[in-house]
């Protein structure tokens, strides 16, 4: 809830700009991408991987929660940045404990179902949000996001209980282990990633440019309320096509699906940029390319990577995600402010083609390993 009326609680109740709000998210991201890396290394240890899972959904929730009470943007900064972090922390052991529960020929399914849940309930909480804006306001309705993941918090201890029954307990140190990483080939296969997370902007800004070309000078409840819906239906698009990308990825590979999600942020991006009045659709496209690329991602490293090091793995995939996101929400916001919203969005639809290209460089014939693998 908190992060569909985040774009209107800076720039309207608070006073920030757009390049506050990339600035705020931007780095936000850069320190839950190390979180991640720190995080990852740790849930290579089965017992870890419940303590930051579960751990992380609470601090999430708690600090995302106080930023009601924020009085000033750079207060806003600090319990983002505090969110994100524990967002960070938890979300290699989140998926670390996902693989170890499903079967290796189902980890595209299994990862879309869960993208399909998580998606599927940022468009509840958004919605719930719309009619709490319009009847407690916006303060009161970031208050009750620490709800969510406390939950949350509850369903991971409920799966690590389960996965703690199969096969023998993985004790690991703390270790990067980016050597062994490296030999199994996800520093290649992340390459196509790298270079899409350094065009995928935060979807508050997404919020922002949609909010500008409907309601220019709008009150703060009224962009707030279309904030909350647009956000829903970007995550409504993202949850109906996660699990179907899924399915794909464990017929064709990620690769292919990964490309198809590169093409439709592209187009999202370009859409934007042209101040096009169907903002609606381009906001769709961004929610369907978001369920086939995070789709498409988780999957990749867990069919890469043994068990003993998918931690590693999706801290390393976090951490290029999270890298990528600090590049591409500062340069959008900036770009944004010092020049137009419309170059802003050319420079992240332009990532986007690069990233394509490199996921076309990677195909059968290619030693990056991002493809299906040989069954039979």
């Amino acid at each position: 809830m908190a992060t569909a009326v985040l774009p209107s609680f800076v720039t309207q109740t608070l006073g920030g700009s757009a390049g506050a709000l990339g600035l705020i998210e931007g780095i936000s991201d850069g320190l839950a991408g190390i979180a991640k890396l720190v995080g990852g290394s740790a849930a290579n240890d089965e017992t870890r991987r419940r303590n930051l899972a579960a751990g992380g959904y609470v601090v999430t929730g708690v600090a995302t929660a106080a930023i009601g009470v924020a009085t000033s943007v750079w207060q806003v900064g600090i319990l983002r940045a505090t969110a994100w972090v524990a967002r960070g922390a938890r979300g290699p052991a989140k998926n670390a404990l996902l693989a170890s529960l499903a079967p290796p020929h189902t980890y595209g399914r299994a990862f879309g179902y869960e993208r399909t849940m998580d998606h599927l309930g940022a468009v509840v909480g958004p919605l719930l949000a719309a009619a709490l804006v319009a009847t407690i306001g916006v303060r009161h309705t970031i208050y009750l996001s620490v709800i969510p993941g406390l939950l949350a918090a509850l369903a991971i201890v409920v799966a690590a209980r389960e996965a703690a029954g199969r096969g023998g307990a993985i004790r690991r140190r703390v270790n990067l282990e980016l050597g062994a990483l490296r030999e199994a080939g996800i520093v290649r296969a992340l390459t196509p990633v790298t270079l899409f997370e350094l065009g995928n902007c935060a979807t508050t800004l997404l919020i922002l440019r949609a909010t500008g070309l409907l309601y220019p000078g709008r009150s703060v409840a009224d962009a707030a309320a279309v904030a909350v819906l647009l956000f829903a239906a970007h995550n409504l698009v993202g949850s109906a096509l996660s699990y179907p990308a899924g399915h794909m990825v464990d017929r064709r590979g990620p690769r292919v699906v990964f490309g198809a999600g590169l093409v439709l942020f592209g187009a999202a991006y370009a859409g934007f940029a042209v101040s096009s009045h169907a903002w609606l659709v381009f906001f769709a496209l961004a929610g369907a390319g978001m369920g086939l690329t995070d789709t498409a991602e988780s999957a990749l490293v867990a069919r890469l990577l043994p068990d003993e090091l998918r931690g590693s793995g999706f801290g390393l995939l976090g951490g290029v995600q999270s890298l990528g996101d600090f590049v591409s929400s500062a340069a959008v916001g900036l770009v944004w402010t010092l020049v137009s919203p419309s170059a802003a969005f050319v420079l992240a639809a332009a990532w986007m083609l690069l990233s394509l290209g490199a996921t076309l460089a990677t195909g059968p014939g290619s030693k990056i390993r991002f493809s299906a693998p040989r069954t039979g």
